[in-house]
C-alpha cells in the first residue's frame, strides 16, 4: 500500500501504530538517490513485500517530521514492525540488502505455519 504524503507527526505516529508493517521513505527534491531509489523500493515493496505500507515524506516540506524521526539525511526509510522500530538506512541503500533485512520479519509476521 503507497499512501499520499502524511501532513503531520500525529498522522505518521497514527500510521505507525495502526499498519503491523510500515516503511517510512524520507527524501527531497533535489536528492538524486532518492529519486533514482524510490522506484526500485516501490518495486521491492509491491513485489516481494505488499503488505508493508508505504510513506513517502518531503523532508524538505515536512522538516517537522523529519525531525521527530531523527532524520537528517535523504534517503532515510525507517522500517516498522508492530509499531517499532526495526531498521533504519540512509545514504547509500542496497536494494538486495534492504530485501533482506525485511525478509525475515515479514515472514514470521504475514506467512502461515505450515504453507
Amino acid at each position: 500500500m503507497y499512501s499520499s504524503e502524511p501532513e503531520n507527526v500525529d498522522s505518521v505516529v497514527s500510521a505507525i501504530q495502526q499498519e503491523p508493517a510500515l516503511m517510512l521513505y524520507f527524501y527531497n527534491d533535489h536528492c538524486a538517490p532518492c529519486i533514482s531509489l524510490r522506484p526500485k523500493v516501490m518495486e521491492l515493496i509491491r513485489n516481494e513485500f505488499p503488505k508493508v505500507s508505504l510513506y513517502f515524506i518531503n523532508s524538505e516540506k515536512h522538516p517537522e517530521i523529519a525531525a521527530a524521526y531523527n532524520s537528517f539525511s535523504n534517503p532515510t526509510l525507517i522500517l516498522f514492525f508492530d509499531g517499532k522500530e526495526f531498521r533504519r538506512m540512509s545514504k547509500y541503500i542496497s536494494i538486495p540488502q534492504l530485501a533482506g533485512e525485511i525478509a525475515r520479519p515479514y515472514a514470521m509476521m504475514f506467512e502461515e505455519i505450515g504453507s
